[in-house]
């Protein structure tokens, strides 16, 4: 098919691009409605018991708070006249709102909970109506029309409607300051990669096709499934990224055989032979990584399979299909614009050729500081610890948590750690009564109001509030327990559990949620379908490997390899995210390792350090297929791959690095950290690692048993570039013209 295809490109390289350029056009037209279908969200598990217990407070109470109005007095109490005035104005606005329902202020009910410890602030409660979409669009409005000071009082907005405005908001920002610092570096660096303005215009040129043929890709999705408006984040960089990496390899081959006295059509035709290979393969890889995302039931990660799985296959496409034909039409063309000072830039690397034959003569002395380095960086993988995203994701400056603090510093009962309680039948107040004391004698409980009351040790404190009837549905209870321990933190994890193994009311069952049982449910998905996606990664990429190079020993050095070079990325991560390093430098809180994010940037970091693994065994297997000993094969093998493939990743390094300028910290997260696992791979693993672990295992190198070998001589596929002469081609002059 790789001939076939460059045979074409070769004949009717105008005839391909012109087909090419009215796809990418139809692309574009489809991809420009991506933003209007795509949602924010898909972080539960639809099926546990948090996501059950927030549905059944939207069917039997109209739904949970997701707003609230923090109004602070500028001067003496808020109860002192003005501003009392100014919180009364304002409930009765909020009230007369359509976009709100479920108005619980402090103002028109004055319940203790509702007034902060000091006497100066008071809360507002309200639910803002419509699906995930509708909400952040009603909250831009009503964040304009409240969160607004005057004379008498501050007014600062909290909750989930108002955090996840916020993060949206920042992350639309990050996105464009990420890109345009990423891209005219990206250009910078290509020109200087290349030495040639023409050469390096070619890899951008299938960059933006994969980005463009992605949106369209996910355009469609959204309409027919939920699709996260997050996956936009991945396809942008890793769509530039897998472009560069892709069209650099096409490029470089393709040179090469100039440069050895090819003529035009056979140097194409030759680069798809091994190139084209290579990229088939790698792009196998690097799909089968992120395709292991499917298989956890949110479709915030889900998405993040649909648009990795969808610009890999758009970008090797392109490579194949596109690049061959620009290449034809180029021909010696390709080096225009050379830059003065540019030598001759062939694909040869000889210091990697020299480090790599200097591991294989003393393995020992070279690699053992490399994987002690590794065994360093590893180490806080020990020590991780997992939450979700809360306001904490949010600089200081924030308006929405600024909110999300003074609630949890100026408050005795925090709505964002208290869980939420629902009984899945009626109960009579006795026996909510009975169950609301037992919940309030458990560890780390602060208080538990129900219908039936407040509760504290086991006992009603004060009078039942007037809100109190509104916790008492037709058919359902709702409790609210309150706890001080902060909501990723094991104690309160202990209390969901414990909260959870309390028996209910007579008669009924109940569902416990909240955001710290929304933890516990998604650690145990994540957990129970981890196995899963390890053993989907590995199945596939033992198979593809084994059928690209017919041998058993280095589908698992690979997979060891690269197990490594991950550990160390995530242990890294910990120690900055998570322990609080370079928190001043980078403007982030230190907060636990996003459960999701960490899960995220295994799969797609593992998934790129396939992708050059399968750049540089390629080039070994073939110089291995043509005669030269393990010696010569890995350290020719290194030197005419070792540019490519750290140009590629210093260059795909920099469109995650870019992330970093960001201001909500897990897209700094996956932005560093999957940058630094590109850079661990390509420089530490595949110059020393790789040689090293190649000379030991020596003549075992190319091993497979028996029957695998016979299953390869079968169906696998050699990347070598085998002695056959290239099919004569009887090409018209036009077809030579400009060549």
């Amino acid at each position: 098919m790789l001939a076939r295809i460059g045979r074409l490109a070769v004949r009717r390289p105008r005839a391909v691009l012109l087909t090419a350029s009215a796809v990418l056009v139809a692309m574009v037209a489809i991809g420009i409605g991506a933003f209007g279908v795509l949602k924010s969200g898909g972080f539960d598990d639809t099926g546990s018991q948090s996501w059950k217990s927030r549905q059944a407070i939207v069917n039997q109470f109209g739904g949970e708070d997701n707003l609230v109005l923090v109004v602070q007095a500028r001067s003496g109490g808020i109860d002192d006249g003005a501003a009392a005035r100014a919180g009364e104005d304002l409930t009765a606005r909020l009230t007369a709102d359509p976009g709100l329902t479920k108005i619980v202020s402090y103002f028109s009910m004055p319940d203790p909970a509702l007034r902060s410890t000091d006497g100066r602030s008071a809360m507002v409660l309200a639910r803002v109506v419509g699906a995930d979409k509708d909400i952040l669009k009603t909250t831009d409005r009503l964040l304009t029309g409240y969160a607004a000071d005057n004379a008498a009082v501050t007014v600062r907005a909290g909750g989930d409607a108002a955090v996840n405005h916020g993060v949206n908001s920042q992350i639309t920002k990050d996105l464009a300051m990420a890109e345009s610092l990423a891209v005219p570096l990206t250009m910078v660096l290509l020109v200087l990669a290349f030495g040639s303005v023409v050469a390096a215009l070619l890899p951008l040129a299938i960059g933006l096709v994969a980005i463009l043929g992605t949106f369209a890709e996910l355009a469609i999705l959204g309409r027919i499934t939920d699709v996260s408006v997050f996956a936009i984040n991945l396809t942008t960089a890793l769509g530039l990224g897998l472009g560069i990496d892709y069209a650099l390899l096409m490029v470089a081959r393709f040179r090469e055989y100039l440069s050895q006295g090819s003529s035009v059509p056979d140097a194409v035709l030759g680069t798809m032979r091994t190139a084209g290979r290579t990229i088939a393969f790698s792009a196998l890889t690097v799909a089968a990584a992120i395709a292991a995302l499917l298989v956890f039931p949110f479709f915030f990660l889900r998405s993040f399979a649909y648009a990795g799985i969808g610009v890999v296959a758009i970008a090797a496409g392109s490579a194949l299909i596109i690049m061959p034909a620009l290449l034809a039409a180029l021909g010696h063309r390709v080096n225009a614009g050379r830059l003065p000072w540019a030598r001759n830039q062939g694909s040869a690397a000889p210091g990697w050729g020299r480090l790599a034959s200097s591991v294989m003569r003393r393995p020992a002395v070279l690699a053992v500081p490399v994987l002690a380095l590794l065994a360093v960086l590893a180490a806080p993988v020990l020590s991780a610890s997992f939450g979700t995203a809360d306001e904490t994701v949010l600089p200081t400056s924030a308006p929405a948590r600024q909110a999300a603090d003074a609630l949890h510093n100026d408050f005795q009962g925090d709505q964002a750690t208290a869980m939420q309680i629902v009984t899945t039948g009626p109960a009579d107040t006795g026996s909510v009564a009975a169950y609301a004391a037992k919940l309030s004698q458990l560890p780390n409980a602060v208080r538990v109001d129900s219908s039936a009351g407040s509760f504290v040790g086991g006992h009603p404190v004060g009078e039942v509030q007037p809100g109190a009837a509104a916790l008492a549905g037709g058919s359902a209870q709702r409790l609210t327990l309150f706890t001080a321990q902060p909501v990723h933190s094991s104690a309160a994890q202990h209390l969901v559990r414990d909260a959870r193994a309390v028996p209910g009311p007579a008669g009924t069952g109940t569902l416990v949620g909240g955001e710290s049982a929304r933890l516990v449910d998604t650690q145990h998905a994540i957990a129970a379908r981890l196995p899963y996606a390890i053993a989907w990664v590995v199945l596939t990429t033992f198979v593809i490997l084994f059928l690209f190079t017919g041998s058993v020993t280095q589908p698992l050095r690979a997979l060891v390899l690269n197990s490594m070079g991950l550990a160390a990325s995530i242990g890294t991560m910990v120690w900055v995210f998570q322990e609080g390093h370079l928190s001043g430098f980078l403007g982030f809180t230190p907060r636990p390792m996003d459960t999701a994010m960490t899960v995220l940037l295994f799969c797609i970091a593992f998934g790129l350090s396939m992708d050059y693994e399968v750049f540089v065994t390629s080039r070994i297997r073939e110089l291995h297929t043509q005669g030269a000993n393990l010696h010569d094969s890995v350290s020719q093998g290194l030197a005419r791959t070792g540019r490519i493939v750290s140009t590629a990743a210093g260059l795909l390094a920099v469109s995650f690095f870019a992330f970093g300028t960001a201001s909500v910290s897990f897209l700094q997260f996956f932005g560093l950290g999957c940058g630094l696992a590109i850079l661990i791979d390509a420089l530490l693993i595949r110059g020393v690692l790789v040689p090293a672990a190649m000379r030991v295992l020596g003549r075992s190198a190319w091993w497979a048993p028996r029957p695998l070998r016979r299953i390869y001589e079968r169906f696998g596929v050699s990347e070598a570039d085998e002695a056959e002469s290239v099919p004569a081609l009887e090409l018209t002059a036009a077809t030579h013209t400009g060549q």
